[in-house]
């Protein structure tokens, strides 16, 4: 697996979601590598990542995935910081692993089980076209887009195997937590835009409900990708670990 590390101080572990390489990051990780150790990686089957076996991997498969990296890092315990699948990647990472995470950040994301509402067909035709043309409105500002043609073609031309992309929507549909949620007893921030249509705010006050000492913090007129063209949620997650976790 392909993985990088910026800065050097308190890791911070970045999962991107489906089919998105850790180049997607690009423009967060200055910000973010003056306050910590910034560890990204490609999951299997995208990027610089082999492919590994063919099957049907779960979300909890891949977040044994995350786990080798901070292995292979040399990192016994990081913050998390999910996007999408990333956030359905990160839940499992701790459940399955609370002795390995901080403060938990989830980013557009849910708990599956289809608690929350689902996505509008037309937002699914879109995501599944993998046409940039036609996802850009669903991630991002018409101006942010605009003003950063280079960060929006990184995020989505990067490589993703066929195989991958199966696997990865196959287990990002398949995701369910939402009977393991309570078991998170770390501090959590579930960050959701209140326009994305891909996943709907819905979704974020299941996770609110299900997980303890989790807070919900809602980003206006964010959509899918608000992570990057609303920068000052960078700001409410290192207030949020200085509060809540400081040390790890």
């Amino acid at each position: 697996m392909a993985w990088r590390s910026d800065g050097t101080g308190t890791p911070l572990l970045l999962i991107a979601g489906q089919a998105t390489a850790l180049t997607g990051w690009d423009p967060l990780v200055p910000t973010l590598s003056e306050a910590f150790r910034v560890i990204r990686f490609d999951h299997r089957g995208v990027g610089g990542s082999d492919d590994g076996p063919a099957g049907h991997p779960s979300t909890r498969d891949f977040a044994a995935d995350a786990v080798s990296v901070l292995d292979a890092a040399g990192i016994e315990r990081a913050h998390v910081y999910g996007h999408s699948m990333g956030g359905r990647i990160a839940q499992w990472l701790a459940i399955d692993y609370p002795d390995r995470v901080g403060a938990l950040i989830l980013a557009a994301t849910s708990a599956g089980g289809f608690l929350g509402r689902d996505r509008d067909p037309e937002a699914t035709r879109a995501l599944t076209s993998g046409d940039p043309d036609q996802l850009q409105p669903l991630f991002f500002d018409a101006g942010w887009a605009a003003a950063h043609p280079e960060a929006v073609r990184t995020f989505f031309t990067s490589r993703a195997s066929p195989q991958a992309k199966r696997q990865q929507f196959r287990a990002s549909k398949e995701h369910n937590t939402q009977d393991h949620l309570g078991s998170i007893q770390g501090p959590t921030l579930i960050l959701h835009g209140t326009a994305d249509v891909l996943t709907p705010i819905d979704n974020a006050q299941v996770l609110r409900n299900l997980i303890p000492r989790s807070t919900l913090a809602k980003v206006p007129n964010g959509r899918h990708g608000f992570h990057l063209d609303h920068p000052q949620t960078l700001d409410w997650i290192q207030q949020f670990i200085t509060r809540k976790a400081p040390q790890i």
